[in-house]
């Protein structure tokens, strides 16, 4: 079988888990963490980044740190992971979810504006796939509305728009290192990225469940105390080493999973030329990071036989986000806001397709191979 995904993994990662077993510290803020921290901080010109267990966490460090309270409002796309939402709802925030582009999968920036109301807190993006949001003009509507954005880039790791990393556009980025996406953390994996200054000692201190304790072993208080409320945000070290190991062959594994992308694109075009399916667009600005490939079929129904006439040849692919606003969950906390044009239709259409570091050249042309014949003997 040819799974959907596998962890990436570059061959240097037990070197470092033994360096963090041999340091004596496991429970974070150690030399692993820091070394991440400065990596992501300079590789993006990022004002400060704060490792997370998960991107989850990093999002619910968000709401804490804009100080969400209940009746506030947040914009986002219904076409998302659960966390987006839950971090919001969590703090008592009414979810209210707008249309997608089917371009791009991603929220439209035209249906924002019309769900602003007084209550309006913040603007949600998420960059599905990789590719950016179209973040000039969100970034002005929230400056005209006094809005902050924080940028759900949970898949968009090594991905820009105009020239500028995701994650550092908005006023707080979320990244994942979760096993699926391009560079793990051995498993579960987060950060917070803080693009406005005034928000970084807030963050460090929400992040250690709400005390001053890093101004306490930098000496800078004589002990420390519970200031707000906060959690326990802190990424242990033994993924932070796993971590560190992955960020170091960050440009290997982007430049693979481009070319993967690429293949895919390119073995697939004469279909898309048929009307047969659609393959995912990149606008000019955005410089995707081959976070995943995906196929639309006509329907629901020609999705389901093509993963059924996947697995029979022993491929798993897979499809995802049932819209937010159409389960219980979201009925209950969210509302939609202007008509779901694209949101509901274009989910149903959409199939993920094996993609991750470790995929070799034979396995790629195998799930080519099996999609092509799907179409090209449809009775078989």
């Amino acid at each position: 079988m040819i799974p959907f995904n596998k962890p990436p993994v570059v061959g240097t990662e037990i070197e470092y888990l033994q360096q963090a077993i041999a340091s004596g510290r496991l429970s974070g803020d150690g030399r692993f963490t820091r070394l991440c921290e400065q990596w992501l901080e300079q590789r993006f010109q990022a004002e400060r980044v704060l490792l997370t267990p998960s991107c989850t966490d990093a999002l619910e460090l968000s709401a804490l740190l804009l100080n969400i309270q209940p009746d506030d409002e947040v914009i986002m796309p219904s076409y998302t992971f659960v966390s987006t939402a839950n971090a919001f709802a969590l703090r008592g925030a009414k979810i209210v979810f707008v249309d997608i582009r089917p371009d791009t999968m991603n929220i439209d920036e035209s249906k924002i504006e019309q769900a602003i109301t007084a209550k309006t807190k913040a603007i949600i993006v998420v960059h599905y796939a990789g590719v950016a949001c179209e973040m000039q003009r969100i970034m002005s509507i929230a400056e005209k509305h006094q809005l902050w954005v924080v940028e759900d880039a949970a898949q968009g790791v090594m991905a820009s728009y105009q020239n500028k990393p995701l994650g550092t556009i908005g006023h707080i980025g979320c990244y994942s290192f979760h096993e699926t996406k391009n560079y793990t953390a051995g498993g579960e994996g987060g950060a917070i990225v803080i693009n406005d200054a005034k928000l970084v000692e807030r963050a460090e201190i929400i992040r250690e469940k709400g005390t001053n304790r890093k101004q306490f072993f930098q000496k800078q208080v004589d002990k420390y105390t519970w200031r707000e409320l906060g959690s326990s945000f802190l990424m242990s070290e033994l993924q932070a080493a796993y971590l560190y190991a992955q960020l170091l062959s960050a440009d290997q594994i982007n430049q693979r999973r481009l070319a993967l992308w690429q293949r895919y694109y390119t073995a697939l075009t004469p279909l898309a030329e048929q009307g047969l399916v659609k393959l995912p667009h990149i606008p000019t600005a955005c410089q995707p990071n081959g976070h995943l490939f995906y196929l639309k079929l006509a329907d629901k129904q020609q999705r389901s036989a093509l993963i059924e006439h996947l697995n029979k040849k022993g491929i798993l692919a897979v499809f995802h986000y049932v819209p937010l606003h159409s389960s219980p969950a979201g009925q209950q906390w969210g509302t939609f806001v202007g008509e779901d044009c694209y949101t509901t239709q274009e989910s149903e259409k959409l199939l993920r397709l094996p993609l991750f570091f470790n995929l070799t050249d034979n396995e790629i042309t195998q799930v080519i191979d099996a999609v092509l014949d799907f179409f090209m003997n449809p009775n078989e």
